[in-house]
């Protein structure tokens, strides 16, 4: 089960008068988002590990955290009003105060070739995936979401085999809130995960493919997938227990430029486009899109 954001004052302004469009700081090489219970989301930076926050109520932000100088991809935000964040090509996870923006915790998830790509949260921990190596990284929550010492490695086993290219990418729990959904971006396919002992199983969705998937979004049994390169969300609807799944639509938009990752607000959807097929410089634009969701 996802958390929820940090509590917020009574918000009024209806949400059909945010912007569905605004803009990032130019060069920032967004990736993640998260959103919370208020009108406020949360973006990384691939490039410097910066989060941006915004305010959806008009479009406009700060930085919260310079960023290490590392990658600061994967975003998901907790009831505590805390930002997991992954970690990328750096190998490991930070907890920030989403509020300030300070580093509450940071781990060294792996050492050698790494790319913490996601996290999803539950009510008893963070699970962190890594594209390079066949594994979940795990941050067991304390009484009280109490952060602990260290993570835990969970090997992954069964259906999946990693090979060249982005492996596991998004996550998200399945529909029946005790497995993990995980997808598989350079083969499309869509597996399920026993968070205890890291056995996979393959989600079946017919002859479908869901190449090129980064970010995973469950709402009840509707998962959303975004297909980076292809410019498209794929709707799926899935059984309780995810063992299979059958694409119901697919949304696109003129204004999606390779979007990452994707978290909801009210009636609508949020995409950062990340823009992975043009070169990044200082001063390169980039932009959050907002569609209905459909």
């Amino acid at each position: 089960m996802l958390l929820a954001g940090p509590a917020v004052a009574a918000e009024t302004t209806p949400a059909s008068t945010f912007p569905t469009e605004f803009s990032l700081p130019d060069g920032f090489q967004p990736e993640g988002i998260a959103i919370g219970r208020g009108p406020v989301a949360y973006f990384g930076s691939r490039a410097s590990g910066a989060i941006y926050q915004a305010d959806l109520r008009i479009g406009e932000g700060k930085i919260i955290n310079p960023g290490p100088g590392t990658p600061s991809l994967g975003l998901k935000i907790d009831g505590r009003g805390r930002l997991f964040v992954s970690g990328g090509t750096a190998g490991n996870a930070r907890v920030l105060d989403a509020r300030s923006g300070e580093v509450l915790k940071s781990y060294q998830l792996a050492s050698g070739a790494a790319f913490v790509n996601d996290v999803a949260l539950s009510r008893h921990a963070a699970y962190f995936t890594d594209s390079t190596n066949p594994v979940l990284y795990k941050l067991p929550l304390g009484r009280h979401g109490t952060l602990p010492a260290e993570a835990v490695k969970i090997p992954l086993t069964g259906d999946i085999a990693y090979t060249t290219g982005i492996n596991v990418n998004g996550i998200a729990p399945a529909p029946d809130g005790r497995s993990l959904l995980v997808i598989q971006s350079n083969t499309g396919k869509l597996f399920r995960v026993n968070p205890r002992t890291g056995a996979t199983t393959l989600v079946d969705i017919g002859t479908e493919s869901l190449a090129n998937g980064d970010g995973l979004l469950l709402e009840g049994r509707t998962l959303y997938v975004v297909q980076n390169r292809l410019n498209t969300v794929t709707v799926l609807h899935l059984d309780r227990h995810a063992r299979t799944g059958k694409v119901v639509r697919k949304l696109t938009d003129p204004r999606f430029d390779v979007p990452t990752t994707i978290a909801p607000f009210r009636g609508r959807l949020y995409l950062p486009n990340a823009r992975f097929t043009t070169t990044p410089t200082p001063t390169t634009p980039y932009t959050v899109v907002a569609i209905k969701r459909r």
